[in-house]
């Protein structure tokens, strides 16, 4: 599934069978090269996180959580992975030997881990096992072999 595929997909709480909010976005941890929180736009209530381990399924039709207490506020490294710097698509990506490649257009992960599979631009994917890091500049990743 694409970052951009996941945008707008309700989130709905199982407990109640209600519909809390709306993915806004997807935080992404470059050093572990995965999904570790969804940002919620809520319907009512506080918080705005929802951890991926509090992630029941991400569905073709929709993201379920076991209750709304599931979403929160962002709180350590995903706080810190949750601002502006570390946004992905439409950044620069650039290999550690310094060769840019292209703009970010959308990120590939799988549903059911949040593990980060590719990074797509304009000339074609690169493997998201290369990812290296991502800054306020650019994304970094390995070299290709």
């Amino acid at each position: 599934m694409w970052f951009s595929e996941a945008r707008n997909r309700p989130v709905v709480s199982t407990d109640t069978a209600t519909t809390i909010g709306s993915v806004a976005g997807l935080v992404m941890d470059a050093a572990t090269a995965a999904v570790v929180a969804v940002r919620v736009k809520r319907s009512a209530g506080s918080g705005d996180m929802l951890p991926w381990r509090n992630v029941t399924a991400f569905g073709p039709d929709a993201v379920t959580v076991a209750s709304a207490s599931a979403l929160g506020e962002a709180e350590g490294r995903t706080a810190e992975l949750a601002g502006k710097r570390a946004e992905v698509v439409g950044k620069r990506l650039l290999t550690d030997a310094g060769t840019e490649i292209g703009t970010v257009a959308d990120v590939e992960f799988d549903p059911r881990t949040g593990q980060v599979l590719s990074l797509l631009t304009a000339s074609g994917t690169v493997a998201g096992n290369r990812l290296i890091g991502c800054g306020s500049y650019a994304v970094i990743v390995q070299d290709a072999p």
